[in-house]
């Protein structure tokens, strides 16, 4: 249980940097706590899109991790997380990454700053 909770934490972390750094990344809520909310509901839905989705795709481009040495993961990220932003619009959250691009980008700024979070936050190991 710790370890999902600090999972979701470095989540929320990651995406609230990337909604930070990225104008076509946004999040929005008449205050300070709705936007600290929605962006847990968000970083929860990111963490069950990339533990039911991603594993799937990964094996379906396998071929691809090999061809590019691993490169074809930024899009695959991105991909994630604007699988994320449609189901969050779903969900109606106020949560939208805005092409593929930006989402790329994002992906990237997601993954170095929740790697980072892993690093200081602690762990079950």
């Amino acid at each position: 249980m710790k370890n999902f909770v600090v999972k979701t934490i470095a989540n929320a972390g990651a995406l609230a940097v990337a909604v930070w750094l990225l104008d076509k990344i946004t999040l929005t809520g008449d205050s300070t706590a709705k936007e600290a909310g929605t962006l847990i509901v968000v970083a929860l839905v990111f963490g069950l899109v990339n533990f039911l989705v991603k594993p799937i795709v990964k094996v379906l481009t396998f071929p691809l991790f090999i061809l590019t040495l691993g490169l074809i993961t930024l899009v695959v990220n991105a991909l994630m997380l604007l699988l994320t932003s449609w189901v969050c619009g779903k969900l109606h959250l106020s949560f939208h990454v805005e092409g593929f691009w930006t989402a790329v980008l994002g992906g990237l700024i997601i993954s170095v700053v929740s790697w980072a979070l892993h690093m200081i936050l602690p762990d079950e190991d």
